[in-house]
């Protein structure tokens, strides 16, 4: 897959410039896909003065809300997931984000146009970045661990979560492709459509996917953005019901729904979720989780600055 442009995406003013990296924290997931391969040697080259902390497991997060804080750039090295913690610390702390890739898919990296640490270490060194649009998921009802998260990618509640859950389960053993089919064919035999009310309207839903920005292609979950700047959800929802569902869902991982009057595609700045059953899973930038009982999804423009060259 080739990366994409970020055509809406618009110059941020006042980023800093860090001819040597002085200045710039960057904290390696050790855990990532790709890490130790990710071009460190690069950045340890042309910023010799940034600091490197090289982290995983459960004080990543932690290390990235220390980096935010006493660095003027946060770095991040790692998967789509470690790169949606940088930028909820960056976004919390005030500060630019600046991208290594190092995971297996670096959905985001892509999309903004980067092609690896060369062009990061010179966006970097010149001051260049561009402002990104992020998704919001604010809870609303007190109910989980009531804390806001962030999307770069995407957000998704139905089917999708538990898809990407046994995948994720069971890639290692049988790799992604084996694991992606058994994937689907255990949440088609076990699955069934999730009940709740999507702005005031009572819906049965196999599944709701947003993504910041829009995606390419008519299925309800498209791949592939050209702009990470554009301040507008994606929204793609199969509804659910009846016989015909598990059919609908083995489509919609196999083909376009965009003939079904089944499948609905619209662009909006935010969507309320109430209403959720408890124990619903949903996803976000490749992360798993329970959804709270009621949710707000906004699309948040110009959020971020991400460093990227001209």
């Amino acid at each position: 897959r080739g990366g994409g442009v970020a055509g809406a995406a618009r110059p941020a003013a006042g980023v800093p410039a860090l001819p040597d990296g002085e200045g710039l924290t960057v904290v390696v997931n050790t855990a990532s896909g790709t890490a130790g391969s990710a071009g460190l040697d690069v950045l340890r080259e042309r910023l010799p003065k940034a600091e490197v902390v090289e982290c995983g497991g459960e004080e990543l997060e932690a290390e990235l809300a220390a980096a935010a804080a006493r660095a003027q750039v946060l770095g991040v090295c790692g998967g789509d997931g470690t790169v949606n913690a940088a930028a909820t610390a960056a976004l919390r702390a005030g500060v630019p984000l600046a991208l290594f890739p190092g995971g297996t898919l670096n959905h985001f990296a892509l999309d903004l146009g980067l092609g690896g640490a060369e062009d990061t270490c010179r966006a970097i060194a010149e001051g260049r970045a561009v402002r990104v649009s992020v998704g919001r998921i604010t809870p609303t009802d007190g109910s989980g661990d009531g804390a806001t998260r962030y999307f770069l990618n995407n957000f998704s509640i139905g089917a999708y979560p538990e898809l990407l859950r046994h995948r994720l389960r069971w890639a290692p053993r049988i790799g992604g492709g084996p694991a992606a089919v058994l994937a689907a064919w255990r949440v088609l035999r076990a699955e069934r459509p999730v009940r709740l009310t999507l702005a005031g309207r009572p819906r049965s839903v196999w599944l709701l996917f947003a993504g910041n920005g829009t995606y390419h292609g008519t299925g309800p979950t498209p791949r592939r953005r050209d702009s990470v700047g554009e301040g507008l959800l994606d929204l793609r929802l199969v509804h659910g019901g009846g016989r015909p569902g598990p059919r609908l869902l083995a489509a919609a991982f196999t083909g376009p729904l965009s003939r079904s009057p089944l499948h609905v595609a619209t662009h909006r700045h935010g969507l309320r979720i109430e209403d959720v059953p408890p124990g619903t899973p949903l996803a976000y930038d490749g992360e798993y989780a329970k959804a709270p009982g009621s949710l707000v999804l906004a699309a948040l423009p110009d959020a971020l600055a991400v460093y990227r060259p001209r």
